[in-house]
């Protein structure tokens, strides 16, 4: 099973547009300031599993809270967990808890996200979500 997350933020929309000669154009940020969401989520050759959805940037002690509480519900016995090297997948607290469930941890040499297939993936939905963004109210669609 392959680990990593993503993000989106606010600042991803067009900060440019066009209007009638003379006028000027005004959109404010969605939520009224910037805002950034985190999607935490795991591959398997079936599809993805334990996805979350937090409202802020990942830090170390949300990413052991997902695996105590999210990820390791759905590990079997066996499973071979693969992330990436950032320091928050590092802690001894997220490797206790993987192996707890009777996984092994893994991680990916340095510098490779091509050998994450999960990469892949959360790239077509950004795809997906920036094609929406580019229209007002494309995300109510």
């Amino acid at each position: 099973m392959f680990i990593d997350e993503t993000w989106t933020a606010t600042n991803m929309t067009r900060s440019h547009g066009r209007c009638a000669r003379g006028e000027r154009l005004r959109m404010g940020f969605p939520h009224g300031h910037r805002k950034t969401t985190t999607l935490v989520a795991g591959l398997r050759m079936t599809g993805m599993v334990a996805p979350k959805v937090l409202d802020g940037p990942i830090n170390g002690d949300w990413f052991e809270a997902y695996v105590g509480q999210v990820l390791v519900p759905e590990l079997r016995p066996g499973d071979v967990v693969i992330m990436d090297n950032l320091s928050s997948h590092k802690r001894a607290s997220v490797r206790e808890l993987i192996e707890a469930a009777g996984a092994t941890l893994r991680f990916l040499p340095p510098y490779s996200p091509d050998f994450n297939p999960i990469e892949k993936a959360f790239s077509k939905l950004k795809a997906t979500l920036l094609a929406r963004l580019r229209h007002p109210g494309g995300l109510r669609r």
